[in-house]
């Protein structure tokens, strides 16, 4: 007799973040972690309930990422078998518009649109790959950070570009989209009037975005074509003209490779602070630099807010989530400073109490902090597909 879970996956460039859920009808976490510097000294950091797993390991790639995380949860959990397997996948282009069973033919696409998001397509493969070959028998599903975006109205989605390279499929696509998901279905549980109005969640983290949305349905993003775009990321630059991109080539001697590198690891809060991508390290730092870093990041949020406001004809509710915008306060009250021509107004203590409502009573617009859970969404939609579906 064993007991059939879904285990979730999301592949990244060094890590590889895993969980495991119990088939109820809600998923129940069971387990959670990841394996952290894939390639390097590899480390496991894993809760198993109230029990924290911290220890050195031996990950040279994905594979033997995927084979440390599963040693762990079969010492653990003996029992249990993989049902379904659920991945995180970065772009699905404008043909996935929900989580899809995994199949010859949607790898092959999946490959084809990795020139889409070269910086985490090839490992969200690498990952599908790892998980066929160990449960040839699951449910592989891949569930898409674009997929939520895809109800945006066409002149959201369209560049300035000749129309050809719109049908090749050169559009805004968006992405964080399982986080948006997430907070959409939390909003309609906890604050239904709120969903049905006009919200825009900031997802903060070390990649960052924002989406507008109108009855829980994507209307705009910050994201557009890649996931540089947009506000500035812990080493991303975020918006940018494109024409620095012709300077550095054509000025500085830059490969394209070299711009590329530059624009996804060496920029954002760690190119303008020259001290760190992790916001905790900014604010506890209070060098010129690092204010200057936190300075630019509120600011662009701040720019959205009312970009985003404009796309919605209004606003109702700002929400904040993502591993910033739960957790720094700071970031919190600079954004909503001074937005009461908005309808916001921020209520101090709630804001450093960390309260789920952090405006005042009085407020026009809510400002909610909400945590996210994007894996909980991937085991979501791996146990609907199967539930729909059956095992291959």
């Amino acid at each position: 007799m064993t007991d059939p879970v879904a285990l979730t996956l999301n592949a990244g460039s060094s890590s590889l973040k895993f969980g495991l859920y119990a088939m109820t009808d809600e998923p129940e976490e069971i387990a959670v972690g990841q394996v952290e510097r894939i390639g390097g000294a590899a480390r496991l950091r894993a809760e198993i309930g109230a029990e924290e797993i911290a220890r050195d390991v031996t990950a040279p790639d994905h594979a033997g990422a995927l084979d440390t995380a599963l040693d762990l949860l079969r010492a653990r959990f003996p029992r249990a078998k993989a049902a379904a397997v659920g991945h995180r996948v970065v772009h699905g282009g404008p043909g996935f518009t929900g989580p899809a069973r995994i199949t010859p033919e949607v790898m092959e696409e999946l490959r084809r649109l990795s020139p889409f998001a070269p910086i985490h397509q090839p490992h969200n493969i690498k990952g599908i790959e790892a998980a066929t070959a160990a449960f040839p028998d699951a449910l592989q599903v891949a569930c898409f950070d674009t997929a939520f975006h895809r109800t945006h109205p066409k002149v959201n989605d369209m560049f300035a570009l000749p129309r050809e390279y719109y049908d090749k499929g050169v559009r805004r696509y968006g992405f964080h989209g399982l986080s948006y998901d997430y907070i959409s279905g939390e909003l309609a549980r906890i604050a239904p009037l709120l969903h049905a109005g006009r919200v825009i969640v900031a997802h903060l983290g070390s990649g960052a975005s924002m989406c507008g949305m109108i009855g829980g349905r994507s209307i705009a993003s910050t994201m557009g074509f890649t996931a540089l775009d947009g506000l500035p990321m812990g080493t991303r630059t975020g918006q940018i003209d494109p024409g620095v991109t012709f300077y550095l080539v054509q000025q500085e001697g830059l490969s394209i490779d070299e711009v590329r590198e530059l624009f996804y690891t060496r920029s954002g809060l760690l190119g303008i602070s020259g001290l760190s991508n992790d916001m905790r390290v900014l604010e506890a730092s209070g060098t010129p630099e690092a204010n200057e870093a936190i300075d630019y990041f509120v600011f662009r949020i701040r720019r959205e807010v009312g970009g985003l406001a404009a796309a919605l004809g209004g606003l109702d509710a700002l929400v904040f989530t993502g591993g910033i915008g739960e957790n720094s306060r700071l970031i919190r009250e600079r954004v909503c400073e001074g937005m009461d021509w908005i309808g916001i107004e921020l209520d101090r203590a709630r804001n450093a109490a960390n309260a789920t409502v952090i405006s005042t009573d009085l407020s026009r617009a809510r400002v909610m902090v909400v945590p996210t859970d994007e894996e909980r969404m991937i085991a979501r939609a791996a146990k609907a597909l199967l539930d729909a579906e059956g095992t291959p």
